[in-house]
């Protein structure tokens, strides 16, 4: 998923046509968001500012993976599986 843009990631996991705010869009944009503030965190340890961002995004991923878990169980396998989470 590296080197995606916000849009290809949204054309690659959407359900329908235009499909934008659909729990699986929101997850992989969150993921891709999640993987570049790492990097960042790596390079730059003391940025607690992005620090604080990056654990408020991995929380709202968290609350979304509960939610399609609960609603779906075969989409939010397929998601973690296509996403690579869950090692």
């Amino acid at each position: 998923m590296e080197n995606m843009t916000k849009t290809e990631i949204m054309q690659k996991y959407a359900r329908h046509e235009g499909d934008t705010g659909s729990a699986e869009v929101q997850i992989a944009v969150l993921t891709a968001d999640i993987n570049k503030l790492n990097e960042h965190i790596r390079q730059h340890k003391k940025d607690h500012a992005s620090q604080r961002g990056l654990m408020k995004k991995i929380g709202h991923r968290r609350n979304l993976l509960a939610y399609l878990r609960k609603t779906d169980v075969q989409r939010y396998r397929e998601l973690i599986k296509s996403l690579g989470l869950r090692r």
